[in-house]
């Protein structure tokens, strides 16, 4: 199983940036997908999550009418489109996949994970 995230990059307060996870080894369809992120000194934390079919979504306050997550599961790639950022963005981001029936916030319930594209936003 592979979770292939990219997107990341440097980018001023105000920007935007779009995040792409390739999913690899599992029938995407069938597992609904988060974004999580760890910025310095913090813990892992919920971003965003979408469902196995797209029809459910939910977000993180902290990014709630500045983020949004959709995926194309003809293309087993899910994504993240981050508007607005600010510095307090500047985190690791990764693209996690769960079975649960929920779009789950809590990551003990994502069982596979990518390796994180790292996303700083400059002030």
């Amino acid at each position: 199983v592979q979770l292939q995230a990219s997107g990341g990059g440097l980018v001023q307060a105000g920007g935007s940036l779009r995040l792409s996870c390739a999913v690899s080894g599992i029938t995407f369809s069938r597992y609904n997908m988060g974004w999580f992120r760890q910025g310095p000194g913090n813990e892992r934390e919920f971003v965003a999550g979408i469902a196995r079919n797209g029809d459910s979504t939910n977000y993180a306050d902290s990014v709630k009418g500045r983020f949004a997550i959709s995926r194309d599961n003809a293309k087993n790639t899910v994504y993240l489109q981050m508007n607005s950022l600010k510095p307090e963005d500047t985190a690791v981001y990764y693209c996690a996949a769960s079975t649960i029936a929920a779009v789950s916030t809590t990551s003990r319930f994502y069982r596979y994970w990518g390796q994180g594209t790292q996303v700083t936003v400059s002030s």
